[in-house]
């Protein structure tokens, strides 16, 4: 079947305006544009997108966002990002919804259409990237996966995983140059029923441990297949990478 012409496939960002790090980040200008703007802009770029939607719980990112996107209101009151997007998606006419990081102003619309289009044989999909510098792999930020033959995720964590054995007296380069890790990317491809069944589980243990809320679905059973792509995230966590973004969009 030819999934992703058949299939309805909407673009989802979760957009909050409270942030410890970074207050009011979506509304952000960046290059002259809101930060989450852009975020649109390279959703539609995507094949694979039948819509993009803007889902938040705040008046002031809905006021703007309407100026160059449909948006979504959701309660305020959602523990994850997964939350929000199951409230906006339950009012859609869609069989399948992507979760693209509002924060990522950079991202390939190729790495959106590789979640979108994994979607035709899977509950749930993800992406992930070589790691290739030590500063991803020692930082806890950077997640790492480890997946099956089959590209299907066994694990994800904050840890480096998994543990090379014959090299752990070695240096960190010799350890990263043994293994091709993984670091994970933080955008998701779901079925309607896949993401309501997830939705519908209590935080797992691993989930809570680790805080990572992707290891909710694998605890309960819900594969999810990992898409190997040639991209590296770079977010917006802090104001202090505006004007990195900013150098990186004038190249």
């Amino acid at each position: 079947m030819d999934f992703e012409r058949r299939v309805n496939i909407i673009g989802i960002i979760p957009a909050r305006y409270a942030s410890t790090r970074f207050p009011g980040k979506p509304l952000h200008p960046v290059a002259g544009k809101p930060l989450v703007q852009h975020v649109v802009e390279r959703c539609r770029e995507a094949k694979l997108l039948s819509d993009v939607i803007v889902a938040t719980d705040d008046d002031r990112i809905a006021e703007v966002a309407r100026e160059f996107c449909t948006v979504e209101m959701t309660r305020a009151d959602h523990p994850t990002g997964t939350d929000r997007i199951a409230e906006v998606a339950a009012r859609l006419d869609c069989e399948a919804v992507v979760n693209v990081q509002g924060d990522e102003p950079l991202i390939e619309p190729s790495v959106i259409d590789t979640v979108a289009g994994a979607v035709a044989n899977s509950e749930m999909t993800t992406a992930a990237t070589p790691v290739n510098n030590i500063s991803d792999y020692s930082d806890p930020n950077a997640v790492k996966v480890v997946v099956s033959a089959a590209n299907r995720a066994l694990y994800f964590s904050r840890r480096t995983i998994p543990f090379v054995r014959d090299s752990a007296e070695e240096s960190p380069e010799a350890q990263l140059a043994a293994f091709p890790f993984l670091k994970h990317l933080g955008i998701y491809g779901y079925r309607g029923d896949t993401l309501r069944r997830l939705v519908a589980f209590a935080p797992s243990p691993l989930e809570q441990t680790e805080r990572l809320e992707q290891l909710r679905a694998l605890e309960n059973g819900i594969a999810i297949t990992v898409c190997r792509v040639d991209y590296d995230a770079i977010g917006v966590d802090v104001p202090e990478d505006v004007a990195r973004v900013e150098a990186l969009l004038k190249e």
